[in-house]
């Protein structure tokens, strides 16, 4: 068992943690102050640095796409394929749970559990999915729709539906 790099760090959107395994970014969460000093950091790695310089960029407007090698260590082969799928969908663009039902072969609802359990939300950006009518559905990372209104928002210079 390999052991686990995390690092947290503050962001417009609250705390994020995120977790390194084997050379790959393996888990994006957000966290309170008083629960990341929970969290065993270790010295930061070239990865985790190099993630958290990408947020920073993408909350700059100055990177629409991450560039950071991924490692999904749970989930079942349905959802490794939905996380995929999220991954394709542009910067200023929204799909709908539909469209990666279509995708990758599947129907929406199972999309919308797989979109939940994305293990690396805004870098495996599931706040581009929607409902079939462009309504905003759940949002897994701290603020729920709140939040996914306001990655929507940042990106929304280039915004197209589907």
């Amino acid at each position: 068992m390999i052991d686990p790099h995390q690092h947290s760090f503050n962001s417009p959107i609250g705390r994020i943690h995120l977790t390194e395994e084997g050379g790959a970014i393996t888990g994006l969460t957000w966290v309170s102050r008083e629960t990341s000093a929970l969290h065993s950091e270790n010295a930061i790695t070239d990865l985790l640095a190099e993630t958290e310089r990408q947020i920073h960029a993408y909350f700059a407007k100055a990177l629409k796409e991450f560039d950071v090698p991924l490692a999904f260590n749970r989930g079942s082969a349905f959802e490794h394929s939905v996380w995929r799928a999220m991954q394709e969908i542009p910067f200023g663009t929204v799909w709908t749970y539909g469209d990666i039902a279509d995708h990758v072969g599947g129907v929406a609802r199972a999309v919308g559990g797989a979109c939940g359990s994305n293990p690396i939300p805004l870098i495996i950006p599931c706040h581009r999915v929607v409902g079939s009518n462009g309504k905003l559905t759940g949002f897994s990372g701290d603020g729920g729709i709140a939040t996914k209104q306001h990655l929507l928002d940042h990106e929304s210079d280039q915004l197209s539906l589907f």
